[in-house]
């Protein structure tokens, strides 16, 4: 088991963890009413008997958080990942597209392509992935014809009991982390550091969630209620499917 990684990767952890809080302030300190409105649906607001500015404004703007963040962690966990591999086998981000890391091995050449957790696409997705892997292959074989290269869909959380897809490998969770750093507690010891400054800076994510609530529930109710304070459901209808409706917020 390698454990003489684990100082670097909690030194790694708590130098680069403010990249993640910082993407993620910047996200919403730019989100737009109307950015939100067009992207959500408006029937199901009407058939969950919604019926005030600021339920409305709760769900999209909770929405929009939810799954940004998911993609700015995803996207910071995939260079602890390199990062970790780097140190531990002399890995390196990938220059073949929508590959993202590669080293070697015992004589192998693992070609990685990071997910965040095993349930990342459709089955397009994963066809288009097995088809990414057959061309780095066969980019990396026009160098050396024997070059011996395995595929592996390394995802960063949860657990797939058959890693053997056929084409590619699938490590998930623990078996991912142990895979790129011979640790098997990698997983485990990633946690603790990842709370570094998390509080403080949760507390200024949160005085800026606030206000974003409060200025859209306010736009909201001046674009989309009527005089008595009902929300006009065609009208909002209107602007999120009608032709050329434009928002100014």
């Amino acid at each position: 088991m390698n454990e003489s990684i684990i100082p670097d990767v909690i030194k790694y952890v708590e130098e680069n963890i403010c990249t993640f809080h910082e993407k993620r302030l910047k996200s919403l300190d730019s989100l737009k009413l109307s950015d939100v409105l067009k992207r959500k649906n408006p029937y199901l607001f009407k058939a969950k008997n919604t019926e005030t500015s600021e339920q409305i404004v709760r769900g999209i703007v909770y929405a929009h958080i939810s799954s940004n963040e998911e993609t700015i962690f995803g996207d910071w966990l995939e260079g602890l990942a390199i990062f970790v591999n780097e140190k531990v086998y002399g890995g390196w981000k990938s220059g073949i597209r929508n590959i993202d890391l590669e080293f070697d091995k015992d004589g192998i050449r693992y070609i990685v392509t990071i997910k965040s957790s095993k349930n990342w696409g459709n089955s397009s997705q994963v066809t288009k992935l097995i088809s990414d892997f057959k061309i780095a292959k066969k980019t990396l074989r026009t160098s050396n014809s024997q070059l011996q290269i395995i595929a592996v869909n390394g995802c960063c959380y949860s657990i797939d009991n058959k890693p053997d897809k056929g084409d590619y490998f699938k490590y998930c969770g623990q078996e991912f982390w142990t895979f790129i750093s011979g640790n098997a507690n990698l997983y485990l010891e990633i946690v603790e550091p990842l709370g570094y400054k998390a509080s403080e800076k949760n507390t200024e994510f949160q005085t800026l969630y606030n206000q974003r609530i409060n200025i859209f529930t306010r736009d909201f109710a001046n674009l989309f209620c009527d005089n008595k304070g009902d929300i006009d459901w065609k009208k909002l209808v209107e602007f999120n499917s009608g032709k050329m409706k434009k928002l100014n917020k």
